[in-house]
């Protein structure tokens, strides 16, 4: 059925999951991310989470993965995981990325006002 948005995550997606995104989004400022997830991850788990939206961020731009191995560290399999995700997943890089630019706009607009 076309339209019908079916995710991984509905495989796990239960009372817990929903209460953990909630948390999430009561975060109010950058500071309260960065304590939350300091309490929440290892820091590795924290790397490995930056290193991936990094990799989606610079697929994203078009650039290599020669460039994304070498700015990032990311090995070519992470680097497929994500354009996997990135293009072919629940178009969420796209809107996140989009909704960026988008702010970084308003922002300049503003500045220049």
């Amino acid at each position: 059925m076309k339209g019908v948005l079916i995710l991984q995550i509905d495989k796990i997606r239960d009372q817990m999951l929903d209460e953990f995104f909630d948390g999430i989004l009561a975060l109010e400022s950058k500071e309260e991310c960065f304590a939350f997830f300091d309490d929440l991850l290892t820091l590795n788990e924290i790397k490995t989470m930056v290193q991936r939206y990094q990799v989606a961020k610079m697929l994203y731009e078009k650039k290599t993965y020669s460039v994304i191995e070498k700015e990032t560290h990311a090995s070519t399999a992470t680097i497929a995981r994500v354009k996997r995700s990135l293009f072919d997943g629940n178009n969420s890089y796209d809107m996140l990325f989009k909704r960026i630019e988008l702010e970084k706009n308003d922002q300049t607009n503003n500045d220049e006002e």
